[in-house]
């Protein structure tokens, strides 16, 4: 039986996947996922929670604008919301949601989401990378002070 993926993770790594890639892959699975039936599909604004860092508590740096989608696809309903207004995006993010959920093309859905999840985590380390580059150490400077 294929490893069932957790929701949360896909849904978190796909919505940062290349859109282009994402559509393309859920336009593969829609044959299997007929009949398919868009519920929902809007741009809203949501409040972009931040966690301050010395005493952990939580405050809203601000709105950010989302698009998101809910299908009824399989029997099943999917759900998925991403940064910015590209519709097809959020409805390509839900099919692929509702798919996982009803157990469809559940090997491929795995290697889609593991290739998608290693290429941002070598864009991240990427830009770790080149942040950690332009750090400068302080005690570096310490013999230009007069004392």
């Amino acid at each position: 039986m294929p490893f069932q993926n957790n929701r949360c993770d896909v849904l978190s790594t796909l919505s940062r996947a290349p859109a282009i890639e994402v559509k393309l892959f859920a336009e593969s699975l829609m044959s299997e996922l007929e009949p398919i039936q868009v519920l929902e599909n809007r741009t809203g604004l949501v409040m972009l929670p931040m966690k301050e860092p010395v005493k952990g508590t939580t405050f809203y740096l601000g709105e950010v604008l989302i698009a998101e989608a809910h299908v009824q696809a399989h029997g099943v309903e999917g759900y998925a919301a991403c940064l910015g207004r590209d519709h097809e995006q959020a409805v390509a993010l839900a099919l692929i949601d509702a798919a996982n959920t009803a157990g469809v093309a559940q090997n491929e859905i795995d290697q889609f989401y593991r290739a998608q999840a290693n290429r941002l985590e070598n864009a991240d380390q990427e830009l770790l990378k080149q942040v950690a580059a332009t750090r400068v150490e302080m005690e570096t400077f310490e013999w230009l002070m007069p004392k």
